[in-house]
């Protein structure tokens, strides 16, 4: 059985998890990023995607989180979102929102940088529409 650690997921509306897990996978601004008891020390920011949470008895639970950063030591990984909830609480209706307003904030960008990092959340949000709720 794989070693446990401490992991807690946090968004400015409430603490989702506090509990010993065997793993936890987090979409890291550089990539997906599985996280071990013993992982190096590694603070990372969050792109908004699914994080898998793997508990000791081998259940897993999935939370979607819209950014934040994730700080990691051998002893724990704390995730502070900006935004998070579990997947099975999603409202399809709200993410069809977030994704019309980001295709609205790509649309009416004022110049290259606005457009490029609207565009970049829109893709994030399309890709995560499609990995949490399929048609």
């Amino acid at each position: 059985m794989a070693e446990a650690f401490k992991f807690e997921l946090v968004s400015p509306e409430r603490l989702l998890v506090s509990e010993e897990v065997q793993s936890v996978v987090i979409p890291g601004a550089e990539g997906e990023m599985t996280v071990l008891a013993q992982h190096a020390p590694v603070m990372t920011t969050i792109k908004p995607g699914v994080v898998t949470v793997k508990s000791v008895n081998g259940q897993e639970e999935r939370y979607v989180v819209f950014g934040g950063f994730a700080d990691i030591l051998p002893s724990g990984c704390t995730l502070l979102a900006e935004s998070a909830t579990s997947v099975k609480d999603i409202d399809r209706a709200e993410l069809a929102r977030r994704i019309q307003e980001a295709r609205e904030d790509a649309a009416d960008a004022k110049d290259d940088e606005a457009k490029t990092r609207a565009e970049a959340f829109l893709a994030q949000l399309t890709t995560l529409e499609g990995a949490i709720l399929p048609a």
